[in-house]
């Protein structure tokens, strides 16, 4: 799983999600202490997204009005 992850793909688990990689483009941030400018990288980071079936049950019992979605 991880060695696909970080070759760019995604791997999807029936049932339950899929993990893939979201890409955060680099920027300039500020220091909050001195307020000095600071380029930020871009950087890859693992996404998950629950499977239908996951929520279903995650939320199995719960009254309807406190499901999003």
């Amino acid at each position: 799983m991880a060695d696909n992850l970080t070759r760019g793909g995604r791997c999807e688990i029936r049932g339950f999600g899929v993990f893939s990689i979201h890409t955060r483009k680099a920027r300039m941030a500020r220091n909050p202490e001195t307020g000095e400018p600071v380029s930020v990288p871009e950087v890859r980071i693992p996404h998950f997204k629950p499977g239908k079936l996951l929520k279903e049950r995650v939320n199995l019992g719960r009254p309807k009005h406190l499901i999003q979605g």
